[in-house]
């Protein structure tokens, strides 16, 4: 490359002997014409890839990635842990195999990673990119150069190693100017004709700084020529100091093809300007915009409101509001509240994939809603913007119905009535999880500033869209254990009246350890009331096993003491580390009693038929599970016809906050003044009624039994 990148040579024209590493990376860039690159070095104290010179492009461009470590999916990182050439061929790879990079640097160019390495040691790694114009694999050629020149740096390095003058950072390497130009008068003569033309030219180096800018660029941008040299375009002219245009010039640089954008200068004038890249640096060409799209843009007015930006703030705030969503449903509506709004959108749409095929998570804004569900279960195969977006990887931005019908061709898949959208791919743990589709109103102009932010936002929706799946579907088994292990419908015996509430815990897997049960047993019935601690499948899962065992040491006829110590001894053997609190009434309604045993759980409270309420004091032991040989005494408790017993665990009467002396003087007015209404809405007011229940940081079971007439 006769004007590539070339390193500084030293005072007496050879090249200086720290540029070691300098000089093989330009070397490998220019036999492979690649246009930017790398030299990473692997620490000795850490396993983290340093880099240690970058070339043809300023290092800014690469600054997120300056300390790499192994475990990163980068290239670099990649190259070194597997021992191989990672090649990444345009922007559509990149979206798809290393996101991170791709919402950073959303530009189309091609990359090559490589290990630096000798068969004994690594010493680190290579990258080179080439502008979006090369072809999408690399040729033979190409690899074997590249391999050969790691090669030739490794034996440098392992030398320099040997010889104990280890290789550390070297001063990075841009493309020096290329004179054109042979003698002083042409050089002249060639300025002289610039500062005739009638439109403005300005020459910008690597940095993005201005090198020469000709009479009619310095009355265009309203800044003396002096002003503007040396200092950054969009630096030094105010009303270009946005991030946009910044990122139009790295975009240019990068893909190596030409780029514009328009701008307004204050108070009212569009201006034009069109950036030619090369190795060296860019010419930017600015022109007056025409008539004509003055007109399209509309008048210029000084009140006219600032362009829409979603800010950092705007940014951090919706971070922040996902991942409160719990669910799927929170995410769209949460995207619908806060993202949308903010970005002018006025439908939404998040799309997933499952079992090959698209499927509808969640929409608003749609005036008829099965236009859009019509796409739920369309294979991913189908060429849509939306299986491109979810299988690439690769966002899309449609300003008009033209451009999309265009590109798709009578399979758009928004109703009638929008002229704009942005299909963004939700991207999260490295894989596309979904497409979030942004429709406008009205033809909508997607700046590369608006476009970075929505993709940002992307991600952002995908990492909580990632979370609300993962719980939407152990919600679904927690529901579906915990309704296998309760009970589905409570028998009572002639004389007793039951009725149940199971209310999970807000929060967790809305799944416990509580449990009740009636066991009947002719002539007799037992109630049972438990909590294992834990609000997990494990304290489900045991929540299940001393259920069954209740059952059947009731079934053989075992009396209340027997049955507890039973289940104890059961709890002990099984291993277990979890405990559980337990309460269990034998119900004797032809002579009006009950037998209670009590394993470290609250008190039941009977409510005579007088309307009396009190906490009863039963004799107990200690929690299942402890000690394979506690007692559980028993307790005979009247129950005449028209008493209420109430059973419960101790999320209705805990919670913080609460005195648990006062919950219960709560509970037992509440029994007192409504204990005669019929049994099923007295349970509705006991849980309902209780400040714990609401709150629910625990979970709650109430069993209530009345005695009535056989």
């Amino acid at each position: 490359m006769s004007d590539g990148p070339g390193p500084a040579p030293a005072a007496d024209g050879a090249p200086a002997a720290h540029q070691v590493l300098s000089l093989q990376l330009v070397s490998m860039m220019q036999e492979v014409h690649a246009h930017s690159g790398a030299v990473y070095l692997l620490g000795h104290d850490e396993p983290v890839l340093r880099m240690a010179v970058h070339a043809g492009m300023p290092r800014s461009f690469a600054a997120p990635w300056e300390r790499v470590g192994l475990s990163a999916p980068i290239p670099v990182a990649d190259a070194v842990r597997e021992r191989r050439l990672v090649w990444v061929g345009g922007e559509e790879q990149m979206a798809r195999c290393y996101p991170r990079i791709a919402v950073v640097l959303p530009y189309p160019f091609a990359l090559a990673a490589l290990p630096v390495a000798t068969e004994r040691q690594v010493y680190g790694a290579v990258f080179v990119t080439w502008p979006g114009a090369h072809p999408p694999e690399l040729s033979d050629w190409e690899r074997d150069r590249l391999w050969a020149a790691c090669e030739r740096l490794a034996l440098r390095l392992e030398r320099a190693e040997r010889e104990d003058r280890p290789l550390d950072r070297e001063a990075d390497v841009l493309a020096e100017p290329v004179s054109t130009v042979a003698e002083t008068l042409g050089a002249v003569e060639a300025t002289r004709m610039v500062a005739r033309l009638p439109y403005g030219l300005v020459s910008l180096d690597l940095h993005g700084r201005i090198g020469f800018v000709n009479t009619a660029a310095a009355e265009l941008l309203g800044r003396p020529a002096g002003e503007l040299l040396g200092t950054p375009l969009w630096a030094s002219v105010p009303w270009l100091n946005d991030p946009m245009y910044e990122d139009r010039y790295r975009g240019a640089l990068l893909s190596q093809e030409a780029m514009s954008f328009v701008a307004l200068r204050p108070p009212g004038e569009w201006l034009s300007f069109r950036m030619y890249p090369s190795t060296t640096g860019l010419s930017v060409r600015i022109t007056r915009v025409g008539a004509v799209a003055e007109a399209a843009r509309g008048p210029a007015r000084e009140d006219a409101p600032p362009p829409r930006l979603v800010t950092i703030s705007q940014v951090l705030s919706f971070a922040g509001a996902l991942t409160e969503a719990v669910g799927v449903q929170d995410v769209v509506q949460l995207v619908w509240d806060e993202v949308a709004p903010a970005v002018g959108s006025q439908a939404m749409v998040i799309l997933g994939s499952q079992g090959g095929r698209l499927h509808v998570l969640g929409h608003r804004g749609y005036p008829d809603p099965h236009t859009v569900e019509r796409f739920d279960g369309l294979p991913l195969t189908e060429r849509t913007p939306g299986t491109q977006a979810l299988n690439s990887g690769v966002p899309a931005f449609f300003d008009s119905q033209v451009e999309l019908e265009r590109l798709y061709p009578g399979r758009h898949e928004t109703p009638d009535g929008f002229a704009a959208w942005a299909y963004l791919p939700l991207i999260a743990s490295g894989r596309p999880v979904g497409t979030c589709v942004l429709a406008y109103a009205e033809p909508h102009v997607f700046p590369a500033d608006e476009r970075a932010v929505l993709t940002s936002l992307g991600g952002l929706i995908a990492q909580a869209l990632e979370r609300a799946r993962l719980y939407d579907a152990k919600h679904r088994l927690a529901h579906g254990l915990q309704q296998a292990l309760l009970p589905r419908i409570l028998a009572p015996p002639p004389g007793i009246e039951a009725a149940a509430r199971y209310l999970p815990a807000t929060h967790g897997m809305d799944i416990g350890g509580d449990f009740y049960d009636l066991v009947p047993t002719l002539p007799l019935t037992a109630a049972v009331i438990g909590d294992v601690q834990g609000h997990n499948v494990t304290a489900a899962g045991l929540m299940g096993q001393i259920r069954t065992g209740v059952r059947a040491y009731t079934t053989v006829g075992q009396a209340p003491h027997e049955v507890m110590s039973s289940t104890n001894r059961l709890l002990v053997d099984l291993g277990s580390e979890l405990f559980a609190s337990c309460l269990y009434l034998r119900l004797d309604p032809a002579r009006g009693r009950a037998v209670m045993a009590r394993a470290g759980h609250p008190p039941p409270l009977l409510r005579r038929p007088d309307g009396r309420v009190r906490v009863l004091d039963l004799a107990g032991g200690p929690l299942l599970g402890i000690a394979p040989d506690a007692v559980y005494p028993t307790t005979e408790v009247s129950l005449a016809p028209g008493s209420v017993l109430v059973l419960y665990t101790d999320g209705l009467v805990e919670a913080p906050g609460v005195d648990i002396e006062d919950a219960l003087c709560g509970l037992g007015a509440l029994l007192s003044e409504t204990g005669d209404r019929p049994l099923e809405q007295l349970a509705d007011d006991v849980v309902r009624q209780s400040a714990a229940a609401r709150e629910r940081v625990d979970d709650v079971a109430v069993l209530l039994l009345r005695a009535c007439d056989a």
